[in-house]
């Protein structure tokens, strides 16, 4: 801030500003020049004598070094220790700094200019070597961009080379990073910058410094820096002559002469001041443009009479006079001053440089202030909000004292003294109190705000003014510069409508006009005032535009004060429109310009505006010859322009001094009538000819600065003026279809053939790829069609503008496309007008026939609207088109062309612009449709720059011209499009940021607004505009987390349509599960103040609102009695009452205070309701979009509703219960393992469930803290709350069913294990005798222990008698004789053994279950023939809805009974079947449920048998035998045909192989635990081993450690099995793909596998029995993982089990063993403590110690143990992976038994398994991938043709199923849930994805399906072409989206 020069310095400063230059310096002198340096000379010596340090003692000295310190004064510390400068003085007198003479011996002049960057403050007076702009660290960036632009303005590009840069830091500050910024300014040049600490006090930095300067120097040399050079530089300097200076100092007198005189109240205009005076107000109109540089270098200076001053005088022959030029700085310098400390006052400083910003306001902030006061600081920002939200009252804020240095209005002080006599002294004292200071003038504040805004904020600022009716700013003095602004760029948006009255034919006509108003050309009449008259010319001025409003700020106002600082030279102007009433002002429009402050001395304004005028009007206080004004005056008078004087303190009557020239006495006249003969004047003068004013034409004023000349604007302008001159030579209503005809006809069409894809109705599925054969030709020809010239160029600019220029490029391509529209539109409406017109008058005659005529012109009127259409064209057809290139490129998968731009960069163009505020086409409002792809990619972009962020959406619904595009704009300060009509089509979305100051209080981080066209369209009629209004309504309640239901009017009659439609909407979004909230603005009442009459509003409505429910519940066949049934609904909470828009009628009526103030109270309300919602993420937004979209498409919305969002977040979820659930089963299979090992080790005979649940109770309770944890902290735990208690209890349940399955399973292995006893008896006697035998033969044979076949011999003879001695009375079990058994009790049960012989050697019954025909297996003699039968395929049902099958009431009858599953199976047939023989698709279908039923309920009936504990038995096959002959029986006589023998044989067959392997392994495992003799032979080669050992004459621990070794291998091995085999599952479920989803994820996988596989044998076990599928799946993927794919990993699972088992083992050696030796143990008793520490972890069986109670040594034991474990360790590192398959536990088991644990239930159309994840889930069945009827060899009626369609295609379709067999009702495919409860409990959603995969299953297996279901591909049911265009690969990939 600049600081004040001392008086005593004043003439001595003011001097040296004046000086000219030195030229001592100068090579070459010219004669005169020379006479001016020694000039200098002397005065340089005179100055530098005044100046110089004392210590210096140098009388005349030179400097070698003259520096200029520039820049913030608070980048340097100044002080006594400083060296560069050791003075505060702020001043342009050089001083020479003696501590740098200490320093470097050198005069060096510093002069200080800190904090004082103006022109007139640098020495003149001599040459200047380097100017140092000091930069304090941190803000260096910004300083310096602001230093090089100031110095730039002023002197030219040249200064820079005489700029070093110097950056300040605390000595405990790091500036390396300062550099690195300073380097980004391409200006900024490295050597010539340098850092040093703030305090300068070190001398090497400035030693440093110096040094560069002198580079610096000697890089300049031999030039320096002059006042001269300064000159040339700018290019500004104007020579003024003496006339000039004459008049200046006449001004500068009147104005220290009021100044010190003091103001008369009253006495200034409308803020009652006399304008300080600026460099622009004492310039003349007419400058001498002759003046030449010889003149200029005429001027000498003349030596003052007191020389030791320094100053020099100028002569009077043209030169200025230096007390004037002083005292003019110094006025520039105040007012600087005064600005700064305004701004500051309103907390705007930093705002001068950093401006505002339409983004700092588009954000979701606190509530604005109404009613309560302000305090200062906040009453710009506070102004501003306000303003955007259409208060007009934001003028007049109440602003609250925060300090009492502020004077406000207050309550009258009392000065009561009854001591004094004197009461005359305090009646007529004048005595004030000085010291305070006014608040701050509300205009000041508005202009504050405006200098301190970008030009974007400025125009929506000035944008908000017009509409609020006020006076805009046209001539704007620049607070710094001074210039002169023109603000033409702030103008561009505005729009002004008025209507013409003109004669015609003796009648009024009225003729409507419309246009942006810089191309308005209208008269211009502006008014001026001369000198301080009492009367305010703002306040005349109003009551001529408009007397209710005061369209121009005056004294009068609220708020007003007498001191105002930035208005003054302010020109504003204002326009009056004509409504086209009789009591219209004027007939045209007008513009009126109002001049602030007195137009004497704002002389450039004053001559602008008076050049510019139509009218000058001129207000004076007196006329008098002799008066200030008089040249003025004189000068108006006799100029052509029209002029109107009016005078304040003369009372005469207007009067017409000549032609066009008026003079009027104010004074004892009113308003009104001063009003009133102004109106008739000015009206009179501009009936005649007179000149036109347009906006545009302020552009080629000279001295006016544009803000539209600025480069970047520029930029931005030519940008799109490329496009518009692409465009200008066309018909309008031809540019959309010529340069974007993607979102024209061809976009129409393809909306229309999408939409009829959900509308199918015969031969559906080649109908399907036809219409989407169409769709991708659509596509291709508007891929041809794509990169018109425009959009080429649209593209460009946005790629390669800076953002503001793309800014700029978007506004001005707005405005030129408006421009083009303008006149088009405008003449198509007239046009409208007119032939309506003629159309009414048609109506009314009733004397002829007019049919024809009528029918003529309404096809006129239709075409005209057609043209009127065709005409609009704006911002967001262009943009559509880029929706429609990327569609149709994504779509098709196109590269980039050369020449083409990248169309894969449109989303993240279109993404940054929605980002930074632009309204982006949510729905095409031509076509009626929302481009889902166009959409998808804009918003992934969006999230990719803003990550997924959660958005709160607010939507609004009404009908059309309602005022909800408004109601947005004023509420979040928006830019949604509005105008007459209907504003918007379609639907617009636009994101707003919610503010830091209030984001802690939401959940969510953007408000996303979503703006709909009107309801009930004009342009749509009947049921067009109710579908498209259901649709609209639908689809914009679904989105939004809040609807805001605009109501227009109070008429119920009128809201009952809307009503209708928005409560069906909300219905179906009840029925999907969405839960919007709603509030219902009820707008334009009249009298929102009025509680009864609101209360009765409230009351009515809801009635309406619960008969609107009443009636929507039927038609969606929903159970509400009343609105609240639908949603959460308070009728006094939820309505809020909006008064009208305008404060009277438009177009000259403001808006409505009430309007804002209910916005704002709305506002609060939506946000409050807002806080209570968590949002939604961008991302689940997109899919919300889509599911919605989607379901629209489909006329049944709730039906067809999937929500994606929904489905992703349950999928999730299920991936997390099966990893809870694995955690838990992985818990009880260890525990399991435990107990298991302590029952074989006979340490338990129970397992209790309260001790598993304790074991499992750690685990249980974890994962019960990792479920709360994902249920409260998942960012998606609003959804995920509603499956919470379910999944609880899902877990609580799966727990207990697995602690009751181990418990379950172990007590099996407890009864075995008792089973066992005798046995393990007889293992125990039998060991003990042959160690005792082994023994005492060793001893008799020592002599022959090395003949090997003699110990054989004799062993063999000891063991034989032996085992006979010990199993004597024992039989030996037998294997099973199952072939046998079978054939026994099938011939025992009377069947022919012949049958049973072919049968078994056919094996055609083992695929049964999978055949695809069973037609021979039934007997035609008792039925009549099937191909008669009414059972209906689908395809036929589809195709007769409505027809009663025409069949026999007995085959009917027998089908009754039947519950079919709509699906086939596979077969393979006896013999070739002809197309008389096939049986229906149902009979086919029952026969296989029956064989299905019949072999789950015989398996289950084996596997009940206690065959592992007590052997298998022949009974249970008679068993199974005599169960499955009575079933058979049973569902024969349910039918009216017979089953062949047949049939019976091989369902026994069948039934009997299914069962075999069990039996079988079930029995082996039985003998293995019972069998003796099995045992003992087991046994023979280790006791002989054993006996060799005692041959050889090995010790009683050598042998006891070979025998505790060989039990521990087998148990070692089994644990290690066991372990291995759990971990390998373990690591399969993380790892492997397949295995570490959800459901869906493995049967995405499995399908994949069939597919590259290509196995049509295995695909049609999948089909027809999937889950046996997934089994042997995972069977062969665990199989190949172990052995192949990860074999490595298997093998070191398994060596680091054996690695665990052997610490274990060790382990327990070790503590027995010290045990022992504590306790002085035996060999039995270490024995026993050894297993004992194994329990848990080996099987250890019972070892007896009786033969070796020799034995002393338990160490030696040990050893040997430790010997012989360790070869059993190497032989089990060496185990076979295959080994681990033969053990209790197994990898694929675990594995089948947790994956497979899932829901199996099938589609009732096409059999495609449900894929949730759990049994038995709550909720509907889905699957992902439905398919086509094909693969399950559905066919049509009558015929060997198959059906081919899908399921996902039906159900979109026209067409109708009968549901059963005998139904003689048909349903729906779109209403299929109706059908039954197989039905209702499935979700089967109309699906666009293409399926390839089952297409490319049926066309790849064409020959094997015919030949499996003997059915043919022909007719109707031929493949479609495009079918077999699909590869395996297409196939395979889009499982991809199905995951």
């Amino acid at each position: 801030m600049s600081v004040p020069v001392n008086k005593k310095d004043t003439s001595e400063t003011e001097n040296c500003c004046i000086n000219p230059i030195s030229s001592q310096f100068d090579v070459v002198n010219e004669p005169d020049e020379a006479q001016h340096s020694r000039n200098n000379d002397e005065s340089t010596e005179a100055e530098t004598t005044a100046f110089t340090e004392p210590s210096l003692s140098i009388k005349k000295v030179i400097p070698d070094l003259t520096l200029v310190l520039i820049g913030d004064t608070n980048s340097i510390e100044i002080g006594s220790k400083n060296i560069l400068i050791d003075h505060d003085e702020q001043t342009n007198v050089e001083q020479f700094s003696p501590k740098l003479y200490d320093l470097c011996a050198r005069h060096i002049s510093v002069i200080n200019m800190l904090g004082l960057p103006n022109i007139d403050k640098i020495p003149i007076n001599q040459e200047i070597h380097a100017f140092l702009m000091l930069l304090p660290n941190g803000l260096h960036d910004s300083h310096y961009n602001s230093g090089v632009q100031w110095l730039e303005h002023v002197f030219g590009k040249g200064l820079l080379d005489y700029v070093m840069t110097v950056v300040t830091h605390e000595s405990d500050e790091n500036c390396e990073s300062a550099l690195t910024d300073l380097k980004a300014n391409c200006s900024f040049v490295e050597k010539r910058y340098h850092t040093c600490k703030r305090s300068m006090m070190d001398e090497s930095e400035i030693i440093a410094l110096l040094e560069k300067i002198d580079a610096m120097v000697s890089e300049n040399a031999p030039h320096c820096f002059s006042e001269l050079m300064c000159d040339e530089n700018k290019g500004k300097t104007e020579h003024r002559d003496h006339k000039h200076h004459k008049e200046e100092r006449m001004d500068s007198s009147l104005w220290q002469q009021r100044k010190t005189g003091g103001e008369q109240e009253e006495s200034a205009a409308e803020d009652e001041c006399d304008p300080v005076k600026r460099p622009a107000d004492v310039e003349h109109a007419k400058n001498d443009d002759n003046t030449t540089m010889e003149e200029e270098s005429e001027i000498k200076p003349v030596q003052s009479a007191d020389p030791e001053k320094g100053t020099f005088d100028m002569d009077m022959s043209g030169n200025m006079d230096k007390n004037l030029f002083s005292e003019d700085n110094n006025r520039k310098k105040q007012y600087q001053r005064e600005t700064e400390t305004l701004l500051e006052r309103l907390e705007l400083r930093d705002k001068q440089e950093q401006k505002l910003s339409p983004a700092d306001f588009l954000k979701v902030g606190p509530p604005v202030k109404q009613d309560r006061e302000t305090s200062e600081k906040d009453v710009a920002h506070t102004f501003l909000q306000r303003l955007m939200m259409l208060d007009y009252r934001a003028r007049y804020i109440p602003v609250r004292q925060d300090s009492p240095e502020v004077s406000f209005s207050k309550p009258v002080e009392e000065s009561i003294n009854d001591d004094t006599d004197d009461d005359d002294d305090a009646l007529y004292s004048t005595n004030v109190d000085s010291k305070l200071k006014t608040h701050v003038h509300p205009m000041d504040v508005q202009m504050a705000v405006f200098h301190c805004s970008d030009s974007f904020l400025k125009q929506n600022m000035i944008t908000k003014l017009s509409q609020c009716q006020y006076a805009l700013p046209l001539l704007v003095p620049d607070p710094v510069t001074m210039d002169i602004d023109c603000p033409l760029w702030t103008f561009r948006q505005i729009r002004k409508t008025w209507k013409v009255t003109e004669m015609r034919d003796n009648s009024n006509i009225v003729t409507m006009k419309s246009m942006p108003i810089c191309k308005a050309e209208t008269p211009l009449v502006s008014f001026l005032r001369l000198g301080s008259p009492s009367l305010s010319k703002s306040q005349l001025m109003n009551t001529l535009i408009n007397d209710r409003h005061n369209t121009f700020f005056h004294r009068n106002c609220p708020g007003s004060t007498k001191s105002r600082h930035l208005m003054d030279g302010v020109a504003e102007i204002a326009w009056y429109c004509p409504a086209g009433k009789a009591n219209d002002a004027f007939a045209d429009c007008i513009a009126f310009c109002n001049l602030h402050g007195d137009a004497l001395s704002i002389v450039k304004q004053r001559d602008i505006l008076t050049d510019k005028s139509s009218v000058n009007v001129v207000l004076v206080p007196t006329l008098e010859q002799g008066d200030k004004s008089t040249a003025v005056i004189s000068a108006l008078y006799k100029s052509p322009k029209p002029l109107i004087i009016l005078i304040a303190e003369n009372d005469g009557d207007a009067v017409q001094m000549k032609r066009g020239k008026y003079k009027m006495g104010l004074n004892n006249k009113s308003h009104s009538d001063v009003s009133e003969e102004l109106k008739k004047i000015i009206g009179k003068i501009l009936s005649g000819p007179h000149s036109s004013f347009q906006l545009e034409s302020m552009a080629e004023v000279s001295g006016v600065k544009v803000d539209e000349d600025d480069k970047v604007c520029q930029n931005g302008k030519s940008a799109a003026m490329k496009i518009v001159d692409l465009l200008q030579e066309m018909d309008v209503s031809k540019i959309k279809d010529t340069f974007f005809p993607c979102q024209g006809q061809l976009w129409h069409e393809w909306c229309k053939i999408n939409k009829e894809l959900y509308h199918l109705k015969e031969n559906i599925e080649n109908e399907k790829c036809q219409k989407q054969k169409k769709l991708m030709q659509i596509r291709q020809e508007q891929c041809n069609a794509s990169f018109s010239g425009p959009m080429k160029l649209f593209i460009e600019s946005l790629s390669s503008l800076s953002a503001t220029e793309k800014e700029y490029f978007l506004k001005w391509t707005q405005i030129f496309l408006d421009a083009l529209s303008t006149d088009d539109l405008a003449s198509n409406l007239q046009t409208y007008d007119e032939k309506w017109t003629e159309l009414l008058a048609l109506k009314k005659d009733k004397q002829q026939d007019k049919t024809a005529l009528l029918k003529n012109k309404q096809t006129e009127l239709d075409e005209i609207s057609t043209k009127v259409q065709s005409a609009t064209f704006g911002l967001e057809h262009i943009f559509r088109e880029m929706g429609q290139i990327y569609e149709t490129h994504t779509t098709l998968q196109k590269q980039t062309k050369r020449g083409q731009t990248d169309w894969s960069k449109y989303p993240e163009l279109a993404a940054e612009l929605m980002i930074s505020g632009q309204p982006m086409e949510l729905m095409d409002g031509d076509a009626g449709h929302v481009p889902l792809t166009w959409i998808s990619g804009l918003l992934d972009e969006v999230i990719k720059k803003l990550d997924n962020k959660r958005v709160f959406v607010l939507s609004v619904l009404g009908v059309q011209s309602s005022g909800k595009s408004t109601m947005l704009n004023a509420m979040f300060g928006l830019q949604f499009a509005v105008s007459a009509g209907r504003c918007t089509k379609g639907a617009f979305m636009q994101l707003v940021e919610v503010s830091e100051e209030i984001k802690k209080d939401y959940k969510f981080d953007y408000v996303l607004v979503v703006d709909t066209e009107g309801l009930r369209a004009l342009e749509l009629e009947g049921k067009a505009t109710l579908q498209h209004d259901n649709e609209l309504a639908t689809f914009v309640v679904g989105l939004g987390d809040m609807t805001l239901i605009n109501i227009f009017g109070e008429n119920p009659a009128e809201m009952q349509d809307v009503l209708q439609i928005v409560v069906q909407a909300f219905m179906r979004m009840k029925k999907i599960k969405l839960s919007p909230s709603c509030l219902f603005v009820h707008q334009n009442v009249t009298d929102i103040d009025a509680t009864e009459k609101n209360m009765d509003g409230k009351r009515r409505l809801q009635e309406k609102l619960d008969q609107m429910a009443k009636l929507a519940a039927k038609e969606e066949v929903f159970n509400a009695e009343c609105f609240s049934d639908v949603i959460a609904f308070d009728v006094q909470k939820d309505v809020k009452y909006f008064a009208q828009l305008w404060e009277g009628s438009p177009p000259m009526a403001p808006p409505n205070p009430g309007y804002s103030e209910s916005v704002q109270q709305l506002k609060t309300i939506i946000l409050s309701k807002a806080s209570q919602s968590a949002g939604i993420t961008l991302s689940g937004f997109k899919n919300k979009i889509q599911d919605l979209w989607n379901a629209l498409m489909n006329e049944q919305f709730v039906f067809s509703f999937k929500n994606t969002l929904e489905v992703a977040v349950y999928r999730k979820l299920e991936v997390e219960y099966w990893n809870w659930t694995w955690t838990l089963r992985r818990n009880m299979e260890a525990i399991e393992n435990g107990l298991h090992s302590k029952i074989e080790n006979g340490r338990l005979d129970k397992v209790e469930l309260s001790y598993l649940n304790q074991e499992s109770y750690k685990i249980y309770e974890e994962i019960k803290k990792a479920m709360a944890t994902y249920f409260d902290d998942d960012r998606d735990k609003e959804m995920l709350v509603q499956w919470r208690g379910r999944f609880e209890n899902k877990i609580q349940d799966f727990r207990d069913e697995q602690v009751k399955r181990v418990q379950r399973k172990l007590n099996e292995v407890i009864q075995q294990k008792h089973a066992c006893k005798k046995l393990d008896a007889k293992k125990i006697e039998f060991e003990n005798k042959l160690l005792q035998k082994s023994k005492e033969l060793a001893h008799q044979l020592k002599d022959k222990k090395k003949d090997e076949k003699e110990l054989e011999k004799q062993f063999n003879f000891v063991w034989t008698g032996l085992v006979r001695e010990l199993i004597a009375d024992t039989k030996p079990i037998e294997d099973i004789s199952y072939e046998e058994d079978q054939s026994t009790v099938l011939q025992d049960l009377g069947l022919d053994w012949a049958l049973i012989h072919e049968s078994k050697k056919s094996g055609i019954y083992k695929q049964m279950a999978e055949a695809g025909d069973y037609a021979h297996y039934v007997s035609l003699s008792k039925r009549h023939d099937p191909s008669d039968a009414t059972q209906q395929s689908q395809e036929d049902n589809r195709q007769n809805t409505n027809t009663k099958e025409q069949s026999s009431s007995l085959w009917s009858t027998m089908w009754g009974s039947f519950q079919s599953v709509f699906r086939s199976e596979p077969k393979k047939q006896r013999t070739p079947l002809t197309s008389n023989s096939v049986l229906k698709y149902k009979e086919q279908e029952l026969i296989r449920s029956f064989i299905d039923n019949v072999e789950e309920q015989s398996l289950e009936s084996i596997m009940s048998k206690p065959v592992a504990t007590r052997g298998y038995s022949p009974t249970y096959l008679q068993e199974l035998i005599n169960n499955v002959k009575r079933k058979v029986t049973e569902f024969e006589s349910q039918l009216k045909y017979a089953l062949k023998k047949e049939f019976t044989v091989d369902l026994l067959l069948y039934v009997f192989h299914r069962a075999e392997s069990w039996l079988s392994e079930s029995h082996k495992k039985f003998k293995g635990n019972n069998d003796a003799h099995s045992y003992v032979e087991s046994k023979k080669e280790h006791y002989y081993n054993i006996f060799k050992s005692y041959c050889k004459g090995s010790s009683s621990a050598v042998v006891l450690g070979e025998l505790i070794c060989d039990k521990l291998k087998s148990s070692t091995v089994k644990a290690v099995c066991n372990r291995t085999a759990i971990d390998l599952a373990e690591v399969m479920k993380t790892n492997f793909p397949a295995f570490n989803g959800n459901r869906s994820n493995l049967e995405t996988h499995m399908l994949k596998s069939l597919a590259a596989e290509e196995d049509f044998n295995a695909f049609i076990t999948y089909i027809q029995h999937p889950r046996k599928q997934a089994e042997t799946y995972i069977r062969e993927e665990v199989q190949k993982y172990i052995c192949r794919e990860q074999r490595g990993e298997a093998q070191n699972i398994l060596k680091r089990n054996v690695e665990d088992i052997k610490k274990d083992v060790s382990q327990a050696l070790f503590t027995a063993t010290e045990k022992m030796q504590r306790k002085k143990g035996g060999p039995d008793k270490w024995v026993e403590e050894f297993s004992s520490l194994l329990t848990d972890e080996l099987t250890f069986d019972t070892v007896c110690c009786q033969n070796f109670r020799d034995i002393t040594k338990i160490d030696f034991l040990k050893e040997e143990i430790e010997k012989g474990f360790k070869s059993v360790i190497q032989e089990v590192c060496s185990l076979s992976l295959d080994k681990i398959e033969e053990f209790w536990k197994n990898s694929e088991e675990i594995l089948i038994e947790h994956l497979c644990n899932c829901c199996w239930v099938k589609c009732p159309f096409c059999s495609a398994v449900c894929t949730n994840t759990i049994d038995d889930h709550e909720g509907d069945h889905s699957v992902p991938f439905h398919r086509s009827e094909a693969v399950n060899g559905v066919h049509i009626k009558n015929s060997v043709e198959f059906g081919i369609e899908f399921c996902t295609t039906n159900v979109a379709s026209d067409g109708g199923f009968y549901p059963t067999g005998d139904s003689e009702v048909s349903f729906p495919y779109k209403k299929y849930r109706t059908a039954g409860p197989r039905f209702a409990n499935w979700a089967i959603t109309p699906d666009e994805s293409k399926l390839e995969y089952w297409k490319w299953f049926v066309s790849r297996f064409e020959k094997e399906l015919e030949d499996h279901y003997q059915l043919k591909f022909q007719n109707n049911g031929k493949i479609p072409s495009e079918w077999k265009t699909y590869s395996k690969v297409q196939a395979i990939k889009s499982l991809d989206n199905l995951c």
